[in-house]
């Protein structure tokens, strides 16, 4: 009997996603890589820092963000996939909504879907299931326009579980085989519920797959004293990607790879030691 192959989210250390994005208004870094020689040239510093995945976007998903055309989010991604995927030297993930932009990033070589909407769409489910794909599958309250308008939630564990469990059933229906969950820090989601997310993060680990949290310079954090604006935000990052770790995340996003890395070494240290 013939057995799936390992997934791409799992290995002997945490996995650090690093994020470039070929956005002229993102949050944290809108227009500094929107020039794809730019971007090209941060993805790769990325690796040099000792990225596992690039996970490449040419939407911003920040909360208020206005969409963008499938034609424009291609123009925008399509040479940077491709360079950095020719390097050969790191995992590609395409950061989309839609199913068209998935197909050729796909074709260019990127190897994981990152679906901030949580594979609703049953064509994204179909382009991954037909090109072998590996997925994210995130969850988010509403769209990136509509997300942070008053959220609420009885349990915003159980029900953020609830239905990844569902989307991750859909998945499996649809011929995905490699899936990884991601709670959607910050999509649609108070403070609050984002520190719950985290500190209950393990329970995450029922839905039987692998976990990603992206944690990285995101409001929640900028809620706390002291913060500071997203990119004075790197302490507060690290120390929620060392949470997540600890509570059994395998994959975590981020801005800061190089400082995030040395902070996971020390993790990964800690939870392969001897009893």
């Amino acid at each position: 009997m013939s057995q799936s192959p390992p997934s791409l989210f799992v290995a002997a250390h945490t996995l650090v996603m690093g994020i470039v994005n070929v956005t002229p208004d993102s949050f944290s870094d809108g227009g500094r890589f929107l020039d794809p020689e730019r971007a090209i040239a941060h993805g790769r510093t990325l690796v040099a820092e000792g990225a596992d995945i690039l996970d490449i976007g040419g939407e911003s998903t920040r909360p208020g963000a206005d969409a963008v055309d499938a034609e424009e989010e291609i123009r925008r991604v399509a040479p940077v996939i491709e360079a950095l995927a020719a390097d050969g030297k790191t995992l590609i993930s395409i950061d989309t909504m839609k199913p068209e932009v998935a197909e050729v990033a796909l074709s260019l070589g990127a190897r994981i879907v990152n679906d901030v909407s949580g594979l609703r769409n049953p064509e994204m489910r179909q382009v991954a299931a037909k090109r072998g794909a590996a997925v994210v599958i995130m969850h988010m309250k509403g769209t990136p326009r509509t997300m942070q308008v008053n959220p609420e939630y009885d349990d915003v564990v159980a029900e953020v579980r609830e239905e990844l469990a569902r989307r991750t059933t859909e998945a499996r229906e649809a011929g995905i085989t490699d899936i990884c969950i991601d709670p959607g820090i910050g999509f649609g989601k108070t403070a609050t519920h984002n520190f719950t997310l985290l500190r209950r993060l393990e329970e995450f680990l029922t839905v039987g797959v692998p976990l990603l949290v992206g944690p990285s310079r995101k409001s929640f954090l900028g809620a706390l004293p002291g913060a500071g604006a997203p990119h004075e935000r790197l302490e507060g990052s690290i120390a929620a990607c060392v949470v997540s770790a600890m509570k059994g995340a395998s994959v975590v996003r981020v801005h800061d790879v190089a400082a995030c890395k040395r902070a996971l070494t020390v993790v990964d240290a800690i939870r392969s030691a001897p009893q």
